[in-house]
């Protein structure tokens, strides 16, 4: 969108926090970059340069606005539902992929050169990779800076700066304050434990939390995941160690708290939770698109702004894909939470309510299929499916291409298209994924009166692309299930 001078003058002059993410407006008489809805009144156009990112923006010699916090904004949805390489890269240098392998173990997940790779991305975003990454490692360090009494030097470390001068560089040239005039601005803090952070993550309005939230309390494995004091918990699988994270909703908002063994894991967890709830979407782009149809209309109208759940660990997801094939949410839970027991690693949890991490695939290679309460067939779907992870047949991180992930799904034994297409949306996070033989999809397509045969509804289903994976999130709220409502404490 950058590209296009007129729009983004337009967005500007009207203030419009949509494009919040989209691009970044530099200007070059005060040598500043903003994101669009930034409230002081805007420059003259011809003062103005449009960048696809932070990145750019700083690379061209621009500091950060104190005013609107252009680093804060909510990401740009453009990552989230391209599936070409630029954008499966910039899904995988926001997990930090970069900071732990190098831009050559980035280059390498994607199946191409450095030297390609950073061709594409400069063509596209004006910024390599290490300016991308660097840019990331800067907002994190802001983060620790304001919400924690951390001394610098551990700052500067578990931000993911090489070096104490690189991190007094950074934010110097980022933010046009020191580190210590940085911490000086803050609010006042809360007081947060050791190992604590609190920080508020942004999202484009609307929102329609019982949406996300209902479905991740609805579906939670106890041990791992639960909703307690209105808010949804669970553990995390990180780096350099196991971390707890408090996700609540609020008006403008979603306010996370994070309990993390090593604090290098902030950026990371951080942007696994944004994964999770969806909260780079444009929901804006989506209901106007799918309010075309008729009979969507009404389910888009009542409750605007739904967001497709995600997860943090897609290697669990798809574990739990298979064991909720033809059971209820309540077996697949009772299932789920019992292979937790017997295979995932104990954590402590400050809150008190969570015990385990779900087993990693690894620990689940020799289990035995017999002491599994399910169907020989489903056993054998099992195990194919932890052995096709383990041994990297299989891969189903943020950046996999998504193609060929559904192919070696489809040639696994017992995975079929409800499996497949549950996989691509909850764990590789495509838009387009339609689960057309889902029981709640195919009752609540016979209530508004489209075909109920999953072929016949698959095929009704193509006037929805691209973004068939929230036509399922509305249909789904058709239904009168848990998924769709925020459950009460007393309830959880």
């Amino acid at each position: 969108m950058h590209e296009d001078r007129d729009s983004c003058l337009r967005a500007v002059a009207s203030h419009d926090a949509r494009f919040d993410g989209w691009f970044i407006t530099a200007v070059l008489t005060t040598g500043i970059y903003c994101r669009p809805s930034c409230p002081v009144r805007p420059p003259k156009p011809e003062n103005m340069r449009f960048y696809a990112s932070a990145a750019a923006a700083q690379q061209a010699g621009f500091r950060a606005c104190k005013r609107c916090r252009p680093d804060a904004s909510p990401g740009s949805p453009e990552w989230n539902v391209r599936a070409d390489v630029v954008a499966r890269a910039m899904r995988l240098i926001a997990d930090g992929v970069v900071d732990r392998e190098g831009v050559s173990g980035l280059a390498a997940r994607l199946g191409y050169s450095v030297r390609q790779l950073e061709r594409q991305l400069r063509a596209e975003l004006g910024a390599g990779p290490l300016a991308l990454a660097r840019a990331g490692r800067a907002q994190t360090a802001r983060l620790l800076i304001e919400t924690t009494a951390l001394p610098m030097t551990q700052v500067a470390y578990a931000a993911g700066f090489s070096s104490i001068r690189a991190f007094n560089t950074t934010v110097r040239e980022v933010f046009a304050l020191t580190p210590t005039q940085l911490r000086s601005r803050r609010r006042r803090a809360v007081a947060a434990a050791p190992g604590e952070v609190r920080l508020r993550l942004p999202y484009r309005q609307p929102f329609t939390p019982s949406n996300v939230f209902g479905h991740l309390a609805a579906t939670a494995v106890p041990g791992v995941e639960e909703w307690r004091d209105g808010a949804y918990r669970r553990t995390l699988r990180l780096p350099h160690g196991p971390g707890v994270v408090a996700l609540r909703p609020e008006s403008d908002h979603v306010a996370c708290r994070l309990w993390l063994t090593d604090l290098r894991d902030l950026g990371i967890a951080t942007s696994r939770c944004r994964w999770l709830l969806d909260l780079d979407a444009d929901p804006m782009a989506v209901d106007e698109a799918l309010s075309g149809d008729l009979l969507l209309r009404p389910l888009v109208r009542r409750t605007p702004g739904r967001r497709v759940p995600h997860t943090v660990d897609p290697d669990e997801m798809a574990v739990r894909a298979v064991l909720g094939q033809q059971v209820s949410t309540a077996a697949a839970r009772t299932l789920a939470a019992r292979l937790t027991i017997a295979h995932g690693q104990c954590v402590e949890d400050p809150g008190g309510g969570l015990t385990h991490l779900f087993p990693a695939v690894q620990d689940l290679l020799g289990l035995d299929p017999e002491a599994l309460a399910m169907p020989q067939a489903r056993r054998r779907t099992l195990t194919g499916l932890v052995g096709a992870l383990a041994q990297g047949r299989l891969v189903l991180d943020i950046g996999s291409d998504w193609d060929a992930a559904r192919t070696v799904l489809a040639a696994l034994p017992g995975v079929g298209p409800w499996t497949i297409e549950t996989i691509a949306m909850r764990c590789l996070g495509d838009p387009d994924a339609f689960l057309a033989s889902d029981l709640g999809v195919r009752s609540a397509a016979r209530t508004l009166g489209l075909p109920d045969n999953a072929r016949a509804l698959a095929a009704r289903a193509g006037d929805w692309r691209p973004w068939r994976a929230y036509a399922v999130q509305y249909l789904w709220a058709a239904g009168d299930h848990a998924i769709n409502r925020l459950p009460s404490d007393s309830a959880a």
